[in-house]
């Protein structure tokens, strides 16, 4: 057996094998010791090899998924082994023969179909990644969810790889061994960890790619589906190959590859969708994120839906009128709505039925989910046919109607109402459904009563009032009459002598002998049969695949419209105008996440903001095309952060279909969204905060167009007053000048409100405060205007700082803002050209003999990793100490 399983698992070394031994799945070596740290499982020992004990560590089968779970979680891959032999089989060839065994599938992270081991509401990503040409080639990738059969693939670039991947959150993604050390694919792999799978570069074969992908769906050209470039065919080719590796024998029923175009979705890079917290709050959990706080799906594909909306918003303004379309008109219709949401709830999960019987994975309750599911599609249809529809409402309503109704029909004739999770179960057919399967069931289950019949009967024929029908091992059934009758069935011809005893003979009969191979036999015959008509329907189901997905992808877009439409009226949002120009208005705009968590908790109302950054009326030929700039200043804990954060999110809203929290709204399609809120050190590759921010500062200032909005908080406060005065300064006129872009600014550096001077489509805002009696009030209300004060140490009470450390703050800043150093630094802006090329102002030189203050002045804090700074810092501290 051991050899076996060392033979096996020679073939799957990057796997943890599962190994089938009766009721277990067993794992040695190696994986044992690793599964058992895992999986908190008992490590044992059995036999030995090479001298050594063989570590062991085993799982129940019929508690497999939950640890596989855990392990998937973890980023393992599990082979799957079987036995794939009846050991009766084995025994022929003989006693000591192991039964064959074979690894069945892998189960990898993006992979996965049981329900067990998925989130309703999360799709599971498997994506290739792909790039020809070499590194300024193109770049591509492709992914699909097996669970539900979903399959696209999107052009991609060396600068938009990296969000257009983690833009999807996918489980696992497999790129070529290759392309490890391409540049822009470095921060991707970083990223991704252990969810990166590295396959050989033959699996990405561009010359044999399209042929493979016109195999795999039965077709001899791929002109049906798209124009894809041989970048995407190679993803798309990969993404097969990697399934037909890890499926083994298994076809898996992908629909066939819709193209993303290029262009087509608002691109918002890793930083921005971490910074908005769109799907995922910065610590991971997604209560608290923007998705958590507007999804009202009542289904698990709704819900998914609902999350590729907000992966991939919209840039086409007829695209997305059509989704309003449907969500103002279930908003409008408050009766239908309810119907409708009435009749999705609780809907079973169609798509990942349709997979799992596709993959020949599925069970009794994957038939009855279908059954289910074309049941409340006939009933949603019959609610939506008497309203005027339009938008995408109308085309769902198409596909409702296109259900196979025959195959409904079918399922519910021959299902039970209750029903067993796998196949092998049985009982699962209908009582009444099948004659020969009642026959047999009732056979099986009633044997007792049978016989008993039949004993009345032989009694009546014979007359012999003590006959009794029996059984023992030996005989089987057989007929037992007291001694004295016996001599009468022998002369009788129908009852065949068997045995004599001292007090009784025993007798067969031919009818005897039939039920009696018909009860041995009925069970598992009744199982055969069952086992056959499950197939017949998987066959059905199989041929009205294409049918079925687009009545669940119908069912899907209208849980989706009918959550939203729910939220718009619950929360009081509107429908935004969106179109192709460059305005954005909001009026009386709030931030959906932090309003929603202020009404569960009942505290204070969200005070609402207006924001308009529309390319500022008078202004006319290259200025007029372009957008505003907002300039915020204000206090700390004013609600800068919340109110940048908040139009971002209206922007997203908006072109996802939805409607928005506001009173009105007109948005201009936004081609990219970039968002720079906070930052923290990236140690992992030796950057300082300040770092990072510049480098997402530079992001932004080199993609940015004039359909773009920027939301910029804060930057260069992570170095010196000077440096990041001039870097933010630099930045706001670069986006004014260059980018033209939509853009809020907020800042702390007071000195910029000067640029509204000089910048045409620049305004300054601020965030009110109010002070009553030595206290602050912060008002949250955006006006405009400029502050000059931060109230930092107002903040810092609050915070909870020691009285005795605010009292001296307090001092400080009164001696700093009547000294020289407190004074406004305008005056050096004031005669300052845009662009200026002038030498920078020298610092002040050191005091003299201070070895500590002029090693001081030679460091470059932007250059240092945190390490670096740290060890700096003890050698400052040893000058200092040294020189007094």
């Amino acid at each position: 057996m051991m050899a076996q399983f060392l033979e096996i698992k020679a073939a799957h070394a990057d796997c943890l094998l599962f190994y089938r031994m009766g009721d277990f799945y067993e794992l040695f070596f190696d994986d044992a010791v690793e599964a058992s740290t895992a999986l908190g499982i008992t490590l044992t020992k059995r036999g030995k090899h090479l001298g050594a004990d063989i570590p062991m560590a085993g799982v129940p089968v019929v508690s497999a998924d939950d640890y596989l779970q855990k392990l998937i979680g973890l980023g393992y891959r599990v082979a799957v082994c079987e036995q794939v032999e009846d050991p009766a089989e084995a025994k022929k060839r003989g006693s000591k023969s192991v039964v064959r065994r074979d690894v069945v599938r892998l189960v990898t992270p993006g992979t996965i179909t049981e329900e067990a081991l998925l989130e309703p509401g999360r799709p599971n990503y498997l994506m290739c990644v792909s790039r020809v040409g070499g590194a300024a080639g193109a770049y591509a990738i492709a992914w699909t969810d097996l669970s539900t059969g979903l399959f696209r693939i999107a052009p991609s670039g060396a600068d938009q790889i990296a969000a257009d991947v983690l833009a999807m959150e996918p489980s696992e993604v497999v790129m070529a061994d290759t392309l490890v050390g391409d540049e822009a694919l470095a921060s991707l792999v970083m990223r991704l960890g252990r969810r990166l799978r590295l396959e050989p570069a033959v699996l990405f074969d561009g010359a044999t790619a399209e042929e493979r992908l016109c195999r795999f769906f039965g077709v001899s050209t791929l002109d049906g589906f798209g124009a894809f470039g041989r970048a995407e065919l190679s993803a798309g080719a990969a993404l097969l190959a990697y399934l037909a590796r890890t499926q083994l024998k298994a076809h898996p029923p992908l629909s066939p590859p819709r193209r993303v175009e290029a262009g087509s979705y608002l691109r918002i890079d890793p930083a921005t969708r971490a910074s908005l917290e769109l799907t995922r709050t910065v610590s991971g959990k997604r209560q608290g994120s923007l998705l958590a706080a507007i999804d009202r799906c009542l289904t698990g594909a709704g819900a998914r839906l609902l999350g590729a909306r907000l992966a991939l918003p919209l840039t086409d303004p007829a695209a997305i009128g059509a989704r309003q379309d449907s969500v103002a008109l279930l908003a409008g219709e408050g009766a239908l709505r309810k119907r409708l949401r009435e009749a999705l709830r609780g809907l079973p999960d169609i798509d990942r039925a349709l997979s799992r019987l596709g993959l020949d994975r599925g069970g009794p309750r994957d038939l009855g989910a279908l059954c289910e599911g074309l049941g409340r599609a006939g009933r949603i249809a019959a609610e939506l046919s008497g309203a005027e529809l339009k938008g995408e409402l109308a085309d769902a309503l198409k596909a409702l109607w296109d259900r196979p109704g025959s195959l409904a029909a079918r399922l519910a004739a021959t299902l039970a109402d209750d029903l067993p999770l796998q196949r092998r179960d049985g009982g699962f057919v209908r009582a009444g459904a099948h004659t020969e399967l009642d026959e047999t069931r009732s056979l099986r289950d009633h044997s007792r009563r049978v016989v008993a019949e039949l004993q009345a009967r032989y009694a009546a024929e014979t007359g012999i009032r003590s006959l009794k029908v029996k059984h023992n091992n030996v005989l089987g059934y057989f007929v037992e009459v007291p001694e004295a009758q016996g001599p009468a069935l022998l002369s009788g011809g129908a009852f065949h002598h068997r045995q004599t005893l001292a007090s009784a003979m025993r007798f067969s009969t031919p009818e005897l002998a039939d039920l009696e191979a018909r009860i041995t036999e009925a069970g598992a015959k009744a199982l055969a049969i069952e086992l056959q008509l499950f197939a017949e329907l998987r066959e059905a189901v199989l041929a009205e695949i294409d049918r079925l997905r687009a009545m669940g992808e119908a069912l899907a877009v209208i849980d989706v419209s009918a959550g939203l439409a729910e939220l718009a009226v619950a929360a009081d949002w509107v429908r935004p105008t969106v179109d192709g120009s460059l305005a954005f208005f909001v009026e009386c705009g709030r931030h959906p996440v932090v309003e929603a968590a202020l009404k569960a908790s009942g505290g204070q109302s969200f005070v609402a903001n207006d924001c308009n950054l529309s390319p500022p009326p008078g202004l006319s030929g290259k200025a007029g095309g372009a957008g505003a700039i907002w300039l915020i200043t204000g206090p700390n804990m004013g609600g800068k952060s919340t109110f940048l954060r908040q139009n971002a999110l209206i922007a997203v809203l908006a072109q996802i279909g939805a409607f928005v929290p506001a009173t009105k709204a007109h948005i201009g399609v936004v081609d990219r969204l970039f968002s720079r809120v906070g930052a923290s050190d990236d140690l992992a590759e030796g950057r300082s905060t300040f770092m990072v921010e510049m480098v997402e500062t530079a992001a932004i200032l080199n993609q940015a167009t004039d359909r773009t909005l920027v939301v910029l908080d804060e930057i260069g406060r992570g170095t010196s007053t000077y440096d990041g005065l001039s870097i933010a300064f630099a930045a706001v006129e670069h986006l004014h000048e260059v980018n033209r872009a939509r853009a809020l600014f907020a800042t702390h550096f007071h000195e910029m409100t000067a640029l509204a001077g000089r910048l045409k489509r620049l305004s300054n805002a601020t965030v009110r405060v109010k002070e009553w009696e030595g206290e602050v009030i912060f008002l949250h209300e955006v006006t405009a205007g400029v502050a000059d004060r931060s109230y930092g140490v107002q903040v810092a009470r609050l915070a909870g700082l020691p009285p005795t450390v605010v009292e001296r703050a307090r001092q400080i800043l009164s001696e700093l803002e009547r000294s020289a150093q407190g004074e406004k630094r305008t005056a050096f802006l004031d005669d300052l050209p845009l662009f200026s090329q002038a030498a920078a102002r020298a610092a002040p030189p050191p005091p003299a003999g201070s070895p500590a203050l002029e090693a001081l002045v030679a460091l470059d804090p932007d250059a240092m990793t945190p390490r670096e700074a740290l060890e700096a810092l003890y050698r400052l501290k040893g000058l200092a100490a040294k020189n007094g």
